[in-house]
């Protein structure tokens, strides 16, 4: 599930240290103007995505074989760091010029199937122009809302804690699967009274950990229609992080706001974070210590919440040419070339032929090696030991919910409101979203 922490691997690893947000401004083979037919029967459709400047290498390259294995479709690429494309998306989108394939993520399936903007892929399946079968771990109904198949998986990741492995060990910290938000909160104690440092960076203001926590619960951050939690769950969460940060555990916000876009793990505010995993590779870009991923702690022991999130992608339902957008969504996503050409740069890959294609311990590059083996043992270890359950349904109007989750405790955490008033907000601005 990328977010606009989502940036390409290998502009990161050259730019440690520096701006990460200047990463993804730069664009390669922009295209404007709309799809269509060219000389000698050639049909042209437009592609669009979010990432940084790696990425887009990658993925051009991906184009490349592609038009090679095709040369009747030409593809026109466009990419924007996370919060420019959608921007620019709902310029098109409103406009009836979205591009004919595109980037998309979970929080905006129900969105812009409302309002008519998502094609629904099914005939083209039916037709076998794009093959539904051999995805790993039930990601193959990942892209599905109400029976229309409206998103194709490209890559799974799921919630870990990245952890400064130097500091753990020192303090003689080993998480593993199974533990204890108490085990947890003890670790984050020892590494408070022993190492001098706060253990984590801040995780109250993150849904994405918010979720398999409520999960853990019986309960989840969204149902199909609107939020699944109350606002004493809610008071509950946040006042539980405000006494973190004032008894050491948790990063003083202030810093970590300071030090924005570098994380504070990786700036050695703090000995951990929940992100997603196929993150892992930043912390080793940024930082000058060894970091590892360590397992969700648990209510019981064993439920973890937790499920494979994914980047997909989506056709746009005015599209000419859905033939074409669907020819390219299946090369993109089982092609064994795209694997060992991307990497995981958008997560482990969803397809079984993909994922084995790709062999992360034979990377050329000795950081992506060890990241990218480490994420694949992560993931691994998730579906061996059962924990991974079905994706909580994203209501329309969960992006704004998810963007003013994050705001409002940032405004809380840095002493703009209090902890009831933060609730009622974001309670008051969810119902708006949600239309409800």
């Amino acid at each position: 599930m990328a977010t606009s922490r989502d940036v390409g691997r290998r502009s990161l690893l050259k730019a440690a240290g520096g701006s990460l947000a200047a990463l993804g401004v730069a664009g390669t083979a922009a295209a404007c103007g709309g799809s269509g037919s060219g000389s000698g029967g050639t049909v042209t459709i437009r592609y669009a995505w979010w990432g940084a400047e790696d990425r887009a290498k990658r993925i051009n390259k991906s184009i490349a074989l592609f038009e090679k294995k095709h040369p009747k479709i030409k593809v026109k690429t466009d990419f924007q760091p996370y919060l420019d494309f959608w921007k620019k998306f709902n310029t098109q989108a409103s406009g009836g010029n979205a591009p004919d394939v595109f980037q998309n993520a979970i929080g905006f399936l129900r969105k812009y199937d409302a309002r008519n903007v998502l094609l629904d892929l099914t005939a083209q399946a039916k037709a076998g122009e794009l093959r539904t079968e051999g995805f790993r771990a039930g990601l193959e109904k990942f892209g599905e809302v109400d029976g229309k198949l409206l998103g194709v998986p490209v890559g799974s990741n799921s919630m870990a804690l990245v952890i400064d492995k130097k500091v753990h060990d020192k303090a003689g910290i080993s998480p593993e699967l199974g533990w204890t938000w108490d085990d947890y909160y003890k670790s984050l104690r020892r590494i408070r009274d022993t190492q001098k440092t706060a253990g984590n960076g801040g995780m109250h203001g993150i849904m994405y950990l918010y979720d398999p926590y409520l999960r853990q619960q019986g309960k989840a951050f969204f149902t199909e229609k609107g939020l699944g939690f109350t606002e004493s769950d809610l008071v509950e969460w946040w006042e539980e992080g405000l006494a973190g940060v004032k008894s050491g555990l948790f990063a003083d916000p202030k810093k970590v706001n300071q030090i924005k876009p570098k994380s504070p793990t990786a700036d050695g505010l703090a000995a951990g974070e929940f992100t997603w995993d196929n993150f892992a590779v930043r912390y080793t870009a940024e930082g000058d210590s060894a970091y590892d991923l360590a397992p969700i702690p648990t209510s019981d022991g064993k439920k973890t919440g937790q499920y494979l999130g994914s980047l997909m992608l989506s056709g746009y339902k005015r599209t000419q040419h859905p033939k074409e957008v669907a020819t390219f969504i299946d090369f993109m996503v089982h092609d064994p070339e795209v694997a060992r050409i991307m990497g995981y740069d958008r997560g482990v890959p969803a397809t079984t032929a993909q994922y084995e294609a790709y062999e992360p311990d034979k990377d050329k590059d000795p950081v992506l090696k060890k990241v990218n083996t480490s994420i694949a043992a992560y993931e691994d270890s998730l579906v061996e030991a059962k924990v991974l359950g079905p994706i909580t349904p994203h209501p329309e109007g969960a992006d704004v919910v998810e963007a003013a989750f994050l705001r409002i405790n940032e405004e809380m955490a840095l002493g703009k409101r209090s902890v009831k008033d933060a609730v009622k907000q974001f309670f008051t601005e969810s119902k708006t979203a949600l239309g409800g």
